[in-house]
């Protein structure tokens, strides 16, 4: 599909267009489901309605969304002296690394942050008071440490009793796109959640799940097109630029990854029919899953495998391993360890030159330029990905996270 040899050499300068301001959705429209999608077929481009998106899909596909939910990971603390310090919780450090165990921890833990107006923050704790059904409540944070641009910050809160994640709620604001340029709103505290957000640890929103409407949802289920979720918490990373000259001077971000069981045997029992990605998060979760799997299968005595999928790994060689195989030998680790749940890290960077093992189409919006999600669009669809670029930006599509949708099917 590529005519890149090796994904490692590619310059991220081959992968840019003209985006306009203006180009750029501040808001989001006033339903979920009214916005453009641009539907992509075999070569061929057509100007659709999200709401037209099940009739457009393929009548034996299987949708597979990414139910991670948006955490209120901004925090903006006061000093002694009245000044105002922003936090911003990127991944949980101690007692848990989880996120799932660290948004119910009670009392204190340490959370790697990124720290604004930070110089003027010399040292000792900040504060925020807030509220929480009613009564007082007060977050305090102490640095312990900065290095490669972040800090670790000890947090620790009264009532004592309350979970991580009702502070977070009620003291934290929406950590909405550096882009938007704005402080989030009540609207986006309901607009940049999914409706079918379950799992709180994300710190940007799956943006492709925000189109979807229970309207949506009722014709999917009406015209008999099956769906399934996992959870990938998305993390800052995703805004980080490229700044390498080549792909392989750029360190792809580490995300947490969770499937369980049930997913494993619906893929498997779907195959050969499409399998198609709700979102960028969601497709990479799918293909890591066949990296992961594909380890165990070539080595099925590993006890305890490190399951990190890592972002060359799919470059590297080694014995092909089928689909099926792949995420059989992930159910066999399931049952032999007793557990329900593939719990993994991905550093998975997708880009031409990649071989798709699981994933055959992908719903998502309209991505900037010279990012690795641009890169993955043009893995999936090959050189047209400029043709699509070029069509939206002369028929008044909106871009990125609060812009429109497309369905992408090569």
């Amino acid at each position: 599909m590529s005519a890149f040899p090796d994904p490692r050499l590619l310059s991220i300068h081959d992968f840019t267009y003209q985006l306009p301001a203006g180009r750029i959705a501040p808001e989001p429209l006033p339903n979920r489901d009214q916005s453009q999608l641009l539907v992509y077929r075999r070569g061929q481009v057509q100007d659709k309605r999200f709401t037209d998106l099940p009739a457009e899909l393929p009548a034996d596909a299987l949708l597979v969304f990414n139910n991670t939910k948006v955490v209120r990971a901004r925090l903006f603390c006061q000093k002694p002296t009245g000044g105002v310090v922003e936090l911003f919780c990127l991944e949980p450090v101690a007692p848990h690394r989880s996120v799932e165990l660290a948004m119910q921890q009670t009392g204190g833990c340490v959370w790697k942050c990124l720290v604004g107006n930070g110089k003027r923050w010399k040292s000792g704790p900040v504060q925020v008071e807030f509220s929480v059904n009613e009564h007082s409540a007060v977050l305090s944070a102490v640095r312990l440490e900065t290095a490669e641009g972040y800090s670790l910050i000890q947090f620790s809160w009264q009532p004592a009793e309350l979970p991580f994640a009702e502070i977070l709620r009620a003291a934290g604001h929406l950590p909405l796109p550096p882009y938007l340029n704005r402080a989030d709103t009540e609207v986006d505290a309901v607009r940049y959640q999914t409706v079918y957000a379950a799992h709180e640890g994300a710190v940007a929103a799956p943006t492709a799940g925000l189109h979807f409407s229970d309207a949506v949802f009722a014709e999917l289920k009406s015209r008999g097109i099956a769906t399934a979720e996992l959870t990938l918490h998305v993390g800052a990373g995703t805004f980080q630029p490229v700044k390498a000259d080549r792909m392989e001077g750029h360190p792809m971000h580490a995300e947490p990854i969770s499937v369980n069981a049930a997913l494993l045997r619906q893929l498997l029992h779907h195959a050969p029919h499409p399998i198609i990605a709700v979102g960028t998060t969601s497709l990479r979760t799918l293909e890591s899953l066949y990296w992961l799997g594909a380890r165990l299968a070539r080595q099925p005595t590993l006890s305890s495998p490190d399951f990190l999928v890592t972002q060359w790994q799919p470059y590297e060689g080694g014995p092909e391993v089928s689909m099926p195989e792949a995420l059989q030998a992930l159910l066999d680790y399931l049952e032999r360890t007793g557990s329900d749940t593939i719990q993994a890290t991905t550093q998975l960077l997708i880009a031409p030159g990649y071989a798709f093992r699981v994933v055959q189409g992908l719903v998502t919006n309209f991505h900037q330029p010279e990012s690795t999600l641009l890169l993955l669009v043009a893995a999936l669809i090959g050189p047209d990905w400029r043709r699509i670029y070029d069509h939206a930006l002369a028929h008044d599509y909106r871009f990125l996270s609060y812009g429109d949708s497309s369905l992408l099917l090569p």
